[in-house]
């Protein structure tokens, strides 16, 4: 009996600590992070680890001067988010993002990707 307690004392912990993480993470992007792509993408996407709460859950995406190069407000479907692009020039381009999951955390961060090169 006493083994059996024990037992179920480390699998509640197990599956209780695995709660206690459960942020959306962002996963993979495309454009890759920190990637150079040779044709300019004409779309952002982001995949996070959990789904996300579309109306607080937002990206943005600027050039090198700070200005602004997304189309608005990104699409968010499931743990997916995606924002169209302006035509991007070659040069250094920057992604915000901020995400909530729908167990209410929030994450946020950002990366760059490249457009040109050889």
């Amino acid at each position: 009996m006493r083994l059996l307690v024990t037992v179920l004392s480390l699998l509640l912990v197990a599956l209780g600590s695995g709660a206690a993480h459960a942020h959306a993470f962002l996963d993979h992007a495309s454009p890759l992070v920190g990637s150079t792509v040779r044709t300019a993408p004409r779309e952002l996407s982001l995949w996070f680890t959990q789904n996300l709460e579309p109306a607080f859950s937002t990206v943005m995406v600027t050039d090198a001067s700070g200005a602004r190069v997304d189309r608005g407000k990104a699409q968010i479907s499931g743990n997916t988010m995606r924002v169209g692009l302006k035509p991007l020039s070659p040069g250094s381009y920057r992604v915000h993002w901020h995400a909530l999951s729908v167990d209410t955390h929030t994450t946020q961060g950002s990366f760059s990707f490249t457009v040109g090169g050889s």
